[in-house]
């Protein structure tokens, strides 16, 4: 749960960063920026803890995951800095929330988790609340 709420306050320091960081810079290479940072701060945290070493164990099934995660996440980045460009940094990071929304019916769909009646309602409400903060 710790860690969960970290993640989400970190994400919502990069929508202000971000708002602040793509005003006067193209939103393809603060991207870029961003991600060599990421990279290298990866790398320091994965040396530190020995995981790196880890690298060697990764099989060609999660290889191949772990790239579509990427390539994922890159435009994931490359649209979000671009909508912080042009776009208030609340009403972004509140449409980039609706991430959750489309976990839980993809999860259901193709990782067999359940889609329960309260899991639905919380989606929507999800939806709902995105929509109400990014008009």
């Amino acid at each position: 749960m710790l860690l969960g709420l970290l993640s989400a306050l970190f994400a919502a320091l990069v929508a202000i960063f971000g708002k602040l960081g793509v005003d006067t810079v193209d939103p393809v290479a603060a991207t870029m920026a961003r991600a060599i940072i990421m990279a290298v701060a990866a790398s320091l945290a994965a040396f530190a803890t020995g995981a790196a070493g880890d690298l060697t164990t990764i099989g060609g099934r999660a290889w191949t995951f772990i790239v579509l995660s990427g390539l994922a996440g890159a435009a994931s980045w490359l649209a979000y800095f671009g909508a912080l460009r042009s776009g208030q940094a609340s009403g972004v990071s509140a449409l980039d929330r609706l991430s959750v929304a489309f976990v839980v019916v993809l999860a259901a769909l193709f990782l067999g988790e359940s889609l329960t009646p309260a899991k639905v309602a919380g989606a929507a409400l999800m939806v709902g609340g995105a929509l109400l903060i990014a008009r």
